[in-house]
């Protein structure tokens, strides 16, 4: 005897069938359990010391040194804050400000259109290619093999003391990588792009504005970020180039600082917090143009 067995199920609907066990257990398997721990861990290290710089900074100087240093205030305070900016806090920002604006405007302006040059033109000529190379080298030499000579031309232009001898090699220290990631962006856009604008009577100084500096617009992002993170958090050059407390910048107040308030730790914390806001506000508004540009910028 032969049994019918009808689907009840109502027409059109298929039935849900659902993952054998087998495939749970190998996506569980295939996880790096090793290297999620490891992301973890470093993160931990990265942020607890970063936690005990903001929570001491608002802290008084009798609760720190009084109570456990990773326990959150129990009544915070701004005095500290108060304390930092009354000790000629704002003058040392604006000339880390000067110097910053002064040395990314110009380097990053001079690298756009000496990249470009090199990559429009390095093809054609010998003069191209001998600058590209002497950009180059430039990156194989740090800065504390220069120092003395450095000094010494600042001293032959008469600008030692000034803002003018941080500007100048900081300027000069920043071509280099900056034409390097540039060139290697301008080297990603299409020729077509460059030839149709040819095409439609463009000049090199049209297409240079008008095509290339739209597209590199991350790279430029990129290279503009971290060269004024290089320039702001600079300590060699303003430690010899200058000697007066009103020329100093914000790293060579803050050794001074921390070596006349070493006792009032919160104090020191605080300065050190409001010197690193502004290249972290700078990171927060230029973030997404500033990976793009890190990942792009390297095509090739």
């Amino acid at each position: 005897m032969m049994t019918t067995v009808l689907d009840t199920r109502a027409p059109g609907r298929s039935a849900k069938v659902s993952p054998p066990s087998g495939s749970r257990r190998s996506k569980l398997s295939q996880l790096n359990w090793a290297g999620g721990l490891a992301g973890w861990l470093w993160l931990l290290i990265v942020v607890i010391p970063i936690y005990w710089i903001v929570i001491t900074s608002f802290k008084a100087q009798a609760d720190y040194y009084g109570t456990n240093p990773l326990a959150p205030p129990v009544s915070p305070t701004l005095e500290n804050y108060r304390f930092v900016l009354e000790n000629h806090f704002v003058r040392y920002f604006f000339n880390s400000v000067i110097v910053t604006l002064g040395s990314i405007i110009p380097a990053v302006a001079v690298s756009f259109m000496a990249a470009y040059a090199i990559v429009r033109g390095s093809a054609v000529s010998r003069f191209l290619r001998t600058a590209n190379a002497i950009f180059l080298l430039g990156l194989a030499i740090p800065l504390q093999a220069v120092i003395i000579p450095v000094y010494l031309i600042i001293i032959k232009l008469e600008m030692y003391d000034t803002l003018g001898a941080i500007i100048l090699p900081s300027i000069a220290f920043a071509i280099p990588l900056s034409v390097l990631v540039l060139s290697n962006f301008i080297r990603d856009v299409p020729k077509e792009l460059f030839e149709s604008m040819r095409m439609d009577g463009a000049t090199e100084w049209g297409t240079l504005w008008r095509l290339a500096l739209p597209l590199t617009r991350p790279a430029l992002v990129t290279v503009t970020i971290y060269q004024g993170l290089q320039v702001w958090n600079g300590f060699l050059l303003p430690l010899i180039l200058t000697q007066s407390p009103e020329q100093r910048t914000l790293p060579l107040a803050l050794a001074s600082f921390q070596g006349q308030y070493s006792v009032n730790i919160p104090a020191v914390l605080a300065s050190v917090v409001l010197t690193t806001l502004p290249i972290l506000t700078l990171y927060i508004i230029g973030r997404r143009q500033l990976l793009s540009g890190l990942t792009a910028g390297f095509g090739k």
